[in-house]
């Protein structure tokens, strides 16, 4: 891995750790949404950055499909928390 790729890695982890703290004493349902956000966003950049690292396509694949979970996620977390909003 070249140092640039390191660093960036090392600074998705920071923003990883910090994403948990929120998790963690979010004190909204919003709140904890969107550091699981955070997470899953970083955990694709990581794994974009992995794949060009180590050469290894699979890894885009992979990182494609947590980010379709990720919307998914989303959509339902929005749909379970407004619905009976309207």
């Amino acid at each position: 891995m070249s140092g640039v790729t390191l660093l960036a890695v090392l600074v998705l982890l920071i923003a990883v750790s910090g994403g948990m703290v929120r998790i963690l004493i979010g004190p909204t349902a919003a709140d904890r949404m969107l550091a699981i956000q955070l997470l899953t966003t970083c955990g694709v950049a990581i794994l974009l950055l992995l794949a060009q690292a180590l050469e290894r396509s699979i890894l885009v694949h992979v990182a494609l499909v947590f980010a379709l979970l990720a919307v998914l996620a989303v959509m339902t977390f929005i749909l379970r928390t407004w619905q009976g909003r309207r």
